[in-house]
């Protein structure tokens, strides 16, 4: 055997240790890739979102990143208070865009709420959203439990809220009572 033979097959084995090592590294990352683009599948499957910015906010949320908009839920608190509903649910959901934030979720079904109550009748319509959205809160919170400190609020627990919004859905005899345009909105 000639040196040059030794130094060819030297560099043949090197090359083929090269090439085995790297078929199982290869392999390994396209089961991770497979297995990762699973998990996303499941993911979107398992959680819905409607649009780009709540797949983010959804990704974000699940690695414990997600913030909400501050100034825009600032914005939100001051016209709920001025009694501007409307106005209050729109800087509510620019501050929450994701929709993974169950205080200010509960604060749009607050929103939803006075906007369907009336000495007069309740609207369906809004008290629907309002439910809708008081159930993703309850989903959102830990332990399904929601209790915001706001002293402005008649009512502090999500599941006040979502006892009232339920009762204003139904019909019963109290819907028929006159002395109901006495009643106190909450």
């Amino acid at each position: 055997m000639s040196s040059n033979d030794a130094n060819t097959s030297g560099v043949y084995r090197s090359g083929r240790q090269s090439s085995l090592m790297r078929e199982p590294l290869t392999r390994l990352l396209g089961l991770a890739a497979t297995a990762g683009y699973g998990v996303l599948i499941a993911w979107l499957f398992a959680h819905q979102p409607q649009s780009l910015t709540e797949v983010t906010g959804g990704l974000s949320a699940t690695v414990g990143a997600y913030r909400i908009d501050q100034q825009a839920f600032d914005d939100g608190l001051r016209l709920f208070r001025e009694d501007q509903f409307e106005a209050a649910v729109s800087a509510f959901e620019r501050a929450d865009a994701a929709k993974r934030d169950a205080r200010t979720q509960f604060y749009i079904a607050y929103a939803y709420y006075r906007r369907g109550w009336s000495r007069f009748y309740e609207d369906d319509a809004w008290f629907t959203k309002g439910l809708e959205t008081v159930n993703r809160a309850i989903a959102l919170a830990p332990n399904g439990r929601i209790v915001v400190d706001d002293p402005e609020l008649k009512m502090h627990t999500a599941d006040e809220l979502k006892a009232e919004l339920e009762a204003g859905l139904r019909t019963d005899l109290a819907d028929f009572n006159p002395f109901r345009v006495f009643g106190a909105r909450k």
